[in-house]
């Protein structure tokens, strides 16, 4: 059961999802740099690409914390915008299997979050608040109980009303041209967005949630990967210019799934269980489903490191687990009660077993089913434990967590929160 938010005045703890919140006596501007490992940022700085940063780490903070699992986008945005893990408010993946309704559903309908998020708790409370996101399927997530504040996708920008959210003429107000959804510079929209947003209308909470279309295509260090971080630490530096505290972390980290020659390395699961003897099976009767699947597959071809498998009534759960389990490029699988504790996920939303690959594999269904046809470069994805670790940057120093503290990326507001109103995170 959600925990009551408890709402008690501004200069007061706000209590969201039973963890508290000081209000802010300067901006928080969370970015949540989609698929950014910590190499990206570091092989940039070494190159000598971002200096702000590099300066801004000398002076600040550069910590290392944990996403959420799966390692996908959905999950992990949810977690950030709620302090919260998928066990409370219910996002467990991009796309999930809906046994009771038997059908397949996308995660992008707000009826599907369980918990409030802070930027609808705060705005309640009087607090300005801009939710901007690269891609239009988080926007609605985000923005469920936002009735008053800015919210809206860079996707869907020439098509903002004041009334619908918040704002308009946003690419106006910015100078840039709608920018195409496999891109870098939608990416740079949202930043720039942010900044002008930051600057006329001040917000307390600010998130920009940024796509991670460079990421799955070019490695850490490469030059199109450089570049971007270039161009994000030009905003990095207005941002901080502009007072606020400002906490960059990431939804998930990124690996190479790959074989030698370049060929997309993946274990097709369905393919698999349609002919394992541990039974009663059959062909179809197994249902995988990959929930890194979104609207916006081009990158990805919907191949992630992560997967979970629905088994019908009567099946051998352990043996099927166990035929799994001996694959070559499965590190691990796990109950559903097991999964649950350990990840903290929402039992009526995953299967009877959680498969997941190692470093450079990635999990399919069939391979009729994963277009690949169009990629240019070799396949790069996340999903599993090995894309667990994100950055966790903050423009100020002293950070003191309380002992023993596991550092998320849903922290990200508890501890701005806390910085900017001159304390130290507290439970």
């Amino acid at each position: 059961m959600t925990p009551p938010s408890q709402n008690t005045g501004q200069n007061s703890r706000t209590v969201v999802n039973g963890r508290g919140y000081p209000w802010p006596a300067a901006p928080v501007v969370v970015i949540c740099v989609d698929g950014s490992e910590p190499a990206y940022h570091e092989r940039a700085i070494a190159d000598g690409r971002m200096p702000f940063l590099e300066g801004m780490l000398g002076t600040g903070s550069d910590l290392r914390a944990e996403c959420t699992m799966p390692s996908f986008t959905n999950p992990n945005n949810l977690s950030i915008a709620t302090g919260v893990p998928p066990a409370v408010h219910g996002i467990c993946g991009n796309y999930f299997y809906d046994a009771q309704a038997g059908v397949e559903v996308m995660m992008n309908d707000p009826e599907l979050l369980r918990a409030p998020t802070l930027f609808a708790e705060f705005s309640q409370r009087g607090a300005k608040v801009a939710v901007i996101t690269a891609k239009d399927k988080l926007r609605r997530l985000l923005g469920r109980g936002l009735s008053d504040g800015i919210c809206f996708s860079a996707e869907k920008a020439d098509q903002l009303t004041v009334e619908a959210n918040g704002i308009d003429k946003v690419l106006e107000r910015v100078g840039m041209e709608l920018p195409s959804v496999y891109s870098a510079e939608l990416s740079e929209l949202v930043l720039a967005a942010g900044v002008d947003v930051l600057e006329n209308e001040r917000p307390e909470l600010i998130y920009l949630s940024l796509t991670d279309y460079i990421q799955h295509k070019h490695a850490p260090g490469s030059r199109v990967a450089n570049d971007f971080y270039a161009m994000m630490d030009g905003y990095l530096a207005r941002l901080d210019a502009l007072g606020a505290v400002v906490v960059v972390t990431a939804d998930h980290g990124m690996n190479a799934k790959s074989n030698g020659d370049g060929t997309p390395q993946v274990v097709y699961l369905q393919e698999l269980l349609d002919g394992l003897s541990a039974g009663p099976l059959g062909e179809g009767a197994a249902r995988v489903v990959l929930p890194i699947t979104d609207p916006y597959t081009v990158h990805h071809g919907a191949l992630g490191s992560y997967a979970t498998v629905h088994l019908p009534e009567g099946a051998d759960v352990s043996g099927v687990g166990s035929e799994l389990s001996a694959l070559e490029g499965i590190v691990e699988v796990i109950t559903r009660e097991e999964a649950c504790e350990r990840f903290e996920l929402p039992g009526d939303r995953i299967g009877e077993l959680v498969v997941i690959a190692d470093r450079n594999t990635a999990l399919g269904t069939t391979p009729d089913r994963h277009d690949v046809s169009g990629f240019k470069e070799p396949l790069r994805s996340h999903g599993g434990l090995t894309e667990q670790q994100v950055p966790f940057l903050v423009n100020r120093s002293g950070i003191r967590l309380p002992n023993g503290h596991r550092l998320r990326n849903f922290d990200s507001y508890w501890v701005g929160t806390a910085l900017a109103a001159g304390k130290q995170p507290q439970y």
